[in-house]
């Protein structure tokens, strides 16, 4: 074990009085410093930061002293004070034309569009102007979903609260261990108790693949343009007999944070990363899941515009790459893939959120990332059969394709009935909420009698990473996986929701491998190895022919 490993442990495992003794950390600005952090926080802090040679602190948003009382800073209220998010609900396609003509022309940051609303942030001074361009049905058809200072408070609050208004009912629980994983009835680490920066998440990452040397390794996927590595962590266990002939690795590939502001996507992989690294040889299910699959689990996929939500504005979405204008910054990353990229078939202004770039794969992160999962394949002796790309908000389940809804892909069957259970695996976990299930290709969409009439997307539809596993590197089961909410908060989910969501992708991640290996759904009675040997199917079935001679 490396000595760095040996200082971590060493110091968590059997020194637990250095808690009191640990020094004070530095906490982000929008934090009041009178208030001290909880000690977990202090020591585990510290010795992150001392073994992996860490700066003391995290930029943020800065927040004056009202921040302690609840109530968001002068910075935060001066930068977004005057946006609203309104809903609109949409009838026509002469509607839908309408609204997405406006929100090019307007640069409008549509935070959400599906069969029931659409979302968009915009400034109080630019709302004459939208309704303006709209037909007399939608000037009326709008609710506000966040207001006068909602917007500001929601974005306060989904920042780490200050220590002193932090609950510390985990505080006489803490132990220096890996607390089980909810599925074995523990309450979850700290760690998930708030959305982590970036320079927490890379030093726990290396903590995890230190300390669990047997299932898991540290890698990363690509550069940023900014030239930050794009961590992952590959957890799984291998056969270790060489006279075993070496298949191909089946992988499942689970993303995050595409999207710098969606938070909630990059601790969800978090999440399911930490429960299946703690769960190994605890629970059966997931033990033998790492002994037949492995899993690549990467929580930010952009990590330059993920930093920037946390130094400079919260809801920036696009990476952090220059454009043709000097002003516009940023290329959605989700639109950038090469298969059916579709930027020139709409010319799109680098201001716009969802700007695909100039050509395929322009999306720096996004060309680097599809070039590690191609290597893999080719050379690395790996088989990508899982892919999940999670985003926020709305909770949908969305399969193949993004780009069109006149081309099927050829799996839909197997993809409709994998995506139905993965939704019932969430509605039926503990608070589970409910997900919609549909085509990735679907903008808005209203039933008229019997049939279903696609309206025209707010947004375009190529070039996305769902589209591009699925159809170029033949991942038969992708999904794109949009978490919660719906609405209430949107990208601004309240830190609690963290372990609830985690909680319920975790029992889609569960069903999705029972589903690969035969327990459920078509593959039902499918041959499948298992931790003992012999196939799931054939000892379930063994199982069966024993109760009934009973």
């Amino acid at each position: 074990m490396r000595r760095p490993t040996c200082a971590v442990l060493s110091l968590l495992l059997l020194c637990p009085s250095l808690i009191a003794a640990a020094p004070h950390d530095s906490v982000p600005s929008h934090h009041d410093p009178s208030h001290t952090p909880r000690p977990w926080r202090k020591l585990s802090d510290a010795i992150i930061r001392k073994v992996w040679g860490l700066p003391d602190a995290q930029k943020s948003l800065p927040v004056d002293a009202g921040a302690a009382r609840g109530t968001p800073g002068r910075d935060v209220v001066a930068r977004y004070r005057d946006d609203v998010v309104l809903r609109f609900t949409i009838t026509t396609p002469d509607e839908a034309d309408a609204l997405a003509d406006a929100a090019d022309v307007l640069f409008l940051d549509v935070w959400e569009f599906n069969s029931d609303w659409v979302d968009i942030r915009i400034a109080k001074d630019v709302l004459p102007s939208l309704l303006g361009l709209l037909p007399p049905s939608l000037q009326t058809a709008h609710v506000p979903l966040m207001q006068h200072l909602e917007l500001a408070q929601a974005i306060f609050s989904s920042y780490p609260a200050p220590s002193g208004t932090q609950p510390h009912a985990d505080d006489d629980s803490y132990s220096p261990n890996l607390k089980p994983s909810p599925r074995l009835g523990g309450k979850g680490h700290p760690f998930f108790q708030d959305y982590q920066p970036l320079s927490v998440i890379n030093p726990w990452m290396s903590l995890m693949a230190s300390m669990f040397t047997t299932h898991v390794r540290r890698i990363h996927v690509g550069v940023s343009y900014e030239g930050r590595d794009i961590p992952a962590l590959r957890v799984g266990v291998h056969p270790t007999n060489a006279q075993q002939r070496v298949l191909p690795r089946r992988t499942v590939l689970i993303v995050g944070g595409s999207h710098a502001r969606e938070w909630i996507s990059t601790s969800t992989v978090n999440y399911l990363a930490w429960t299946l690294i703690n769960s190994y040889g605890k629970d059966r299910e997931i033990t033998r899941l790492l002994e037949q699959f492995d899993f690549v689990f990467v929580p930010t996929l952009n990590p330059d515009g993920y930093v920037y939500s946390w130094e400079t504005d919260r809801l920036w979405r696009k990476n952090r790459q220059p454009t043709s204008l000097r002003f516009c910054k940023g290329i959605d990353l989700d639109r950038s893939y090469a298969f059916q990229w579709d930027g020139d078939a709409k010319p799109t202004n680098p201001c716009s959120e969802s700007f695909p770039g100039d050509a395929p794969f322009a999306g720096i992160e996004a060309q680097r990332f599809a070039d590690w999962a191609r290597n893999e394949t080719d050379h690395n002796n790996v088989e990508f059969v899982g892919f999940f790309d999670l985003h926020s908000y709305s909770q949908q389940i969305l399969y193949p394709y993004s780009y069109t809804c006149d081309e099927e892909p050829p799996a839909i069957e197997d993809l409709e009935e994998l995506a139905m259970g993965l939704a019932k695996a969430i509605r039926t976990s503990r608070r589970g909420h409910a997900y919609k299930v549909t085509s990735a290709c679907e903008g808005n969409v209203a039933l008229t009698g019997s049939k279903k009439k696609i309206f025209p997307r707010i947004e375009s539809a190529g070039g996305s990473a769902l589209d591009w596993f699925y159809h170029e590197l033949k991942v038969k089961y992708s999904f794109q996986i949009k978490l919660r909410d719906t609405g209430s908060y949107g990208f601004l989910l309240p830190r609690d929701n963290i372990v609830p969501t985690g909680n319920e992708v975790l029992e889609a991640v569960l069903y999705l491998g029972r589903f690969m290996l035969g327990e459920v759904g078509v593959l039902e009675g499918a041959p499948s190895r298992d931790v003992e040997g012999g196939s799931v199917a054939e000892k379930e079935k063994e199982k069966e022919g024993e109760q009934i001679e009973l």
